[in-house]
C-alpha cells in the first residue's frame, strides 16, 4: 500500500451515471488487475474504494458509477483537482490459472477491473472471451474498448434493449478454460451456480479503512474469515461460502 496524491487529467460521463476519470501520479504500487484504490473525497468521512480499470507508468484510469454522495462529488471533479489516494490495495486476480481460453464475466460497475485483466491475458497470448451485463442499453460501456484489445465480446441486457436479453449467465460460451468475474452479489451467485470450471470472484463490501485494520469487511470462507480489502477482493470459487 502507498499513500500518494493523484491529479485529475480528465473526468467524463461515458454512460448513464457512469464516469471515466483519468489521473496522473505514482502508480508503482498497483501490480495486479483487480486491485483497487481508496480516494479521500472532500467532506466525506470515509474514503471511496474504486477498482482500477487501467494503469501505466504515470496514469491511472478509474471507471465508477454515481451511487451516493461520495461518487457524486467525484463526478464534479475537473482537470487539475487532486485526490489523496491509497493505492495498491487488495490481492488482485491470479493470471497463472487462466488456461488458454479464459472467460471474463462483468456486471455493471464490475466491468472496469476486467479491462486491465483482459489486456494482460491477451498480451500473454490467451484467447479471451468477455461477457458484459447491464440493465439496459443506456448503461452499456467499454464494449468497444474490450473488442479493441482483441477479445470476443458479448453484451447482455436485462431488458433486452441491446445484445442478448437476460444476464451474463444467459450468454455463457460453450467452452472456456477458466473464468474471472466481478459484479453485484446476485450476479456472482448465479455465476457460481452455472459455470462449469473453477474461477475467481471479485467481491464488493462496505469498507472502513480499506487496508485490513478495521476488520469491517470480513467474510467467512471455507478456510476461515478473510478481509475483502486485504485477502480479497478476489476469492477462488472453491473457498466461497454463501450466506443465506
Amino acid at each position: 500500500m502507498k499513500q500518494t496524491s493523484f491529479k485529475v487529467l480528465s473526468n467524463e460521463k461515458i454512460a448513464q451515471n457512469v464516469y471515466k476519470m483519468v489521473l496522473t501520479g505514482d502508480t508503482s504500487a498497483i501490480t495486479s488487475p483487480g486491485q483497487f484504490v481508496n480516494l479521500l473525497v472532500d467532506s466525506c468521512f470515509l474514503r471511496r474504494p474504486i477498482s482500477v480499470c487501467d494503469v501505466n507508468d504515470s496514469e491511472l484510469t478509474l471507471v465508477y458509477k454515481v451511487v451516493g454522495a461520495g461518487t457524486k462529488l467525484m463526478s464534479k471533479a475537473s482537470a487539475g483537482d487532486e485526490f489523496d489516494t491509497l493505492t495498491g490495495l487488495g490481492n488482485g486476480y491470479d493470471l497463472t490459472k487462466s488456461g488458454k481460453t479464459p472467460l471474463l464475466l462483468g456486471g455493471g460497475v464490475g466491468v472496469p477491473p476486467l479491462y486491465m485483466l483482459a489486456k494482460k491475458l491477451i498480451n500473454e497470448g490467451k484467447k479471451v472471451s468477455v461477457v458484459l451485463g447491464f440493465n439496459t442499453k443506456s448503461e452499456v460501456f467499454y464494449e468497444d474498448e474490450f473488442r479493441a484489445l482483441g477479445s470476443d465480446v458479448t453484451v447482455a441486457t436485462a431488458d433486452g434493449s441491446y445484445g442478448v436479453k437476460g444476464f451474463v449467465t444467459d450468454a455463457l460460451p460453450d467452452d472456456y478454460s477458466y473464468f474471472y468475474t466481478c459484479g453485484p452479489e446476485p450476479m456472482l451467485r448465479a455465476v457460481f451456480r452455472t459455470t462449469s470450471t473453477s474461477g475467481q470472484f471479485s467481491f464488493e463490501e462496505r469498507m472502513g479503512c480499506g487496508f485490513g485494520a478495521c476488520m469491517g469487511c470480513s467474510c467467512k470462507t471455507v478456510t476461515g474469515y478473510k478481509r475483502i480489502c486485504k485477502e480479497g477482493p478476489v476469492l477462488e470459487k472453491e473457498e466461497i461460502l454463501w450466506e443465506d
